[in-house]
């Protein structure tokens, strides 16, 4: 894992720049697949940027939120699309009945919210996002895990 201070952050004062922002991240996944941790407190927005992005991947259809089913999947243009939310994940022993195995094919999309739930049970990430509250608004703070998602900030942001 690489120890870096947030390479990208951006303020979201509405729905619009979050939707902006998921976009951006969209266009810089490559078909190679990107495995995502979203961090932050209740009401935060992790699920909100999650369905918009995957509908900026090409997911169409209803985007359910995974709060009670754990997990949702989603073809999208290169292969499956993963929405975990583990907030009701009291061990991380419980996520073996999902038959989680899934998760490791590098073309897949992984996106985890509360990753810290099933932490030893979930691939590495590639990237972390945390959102929060700034303001009136929110923060997305990004930090690259791995030379894919430093990739994926750098098309992001360029040097």
């Amino acid at each position: 894992m690489l120890e870096k201070a947030p390479a990208f952050r951006r303020v979201l004062d509405t729905e619009a720049e979050t939707r902006a922002l998921a976009q951006g991240l969209a266009g810089a996944i490559t078909p190679t697949g990107l495995s995502v941790e979203l961090h932050g407190p209740l009401g935060a927005g992790k699920s909100s940027f999650s369905r918009a992005l995957l509908q900026h991947l090409g997911v169409t259809g209803r985007i359910k939120s995974p709060t009670y089913s754990l997990v949702e999947s989603y073809p999208w243009t290169h292969g499956t699309a993963w929405h975990l939310d583990l907030y009701r994940i009291a061990d991380p022993g419980e996520l073996e009945w999902l038959g989680l195995e899934s998760l490791a094919d590098p073309g897949a999309i992984v996106l985890v919210e509360w990753p810290d739930q099933g932490r030893g049970m979930l691939p590495a990430a590639d990237l972390r996002i945390d959102l929060g509250y700034a303001g009136e608004g929110r923060e997305a703070r990004l930090a690259a895990l791995s030379p894919r998602g430093e990739a994926v900030l750098k098309t992001l942001r360029p040097d």
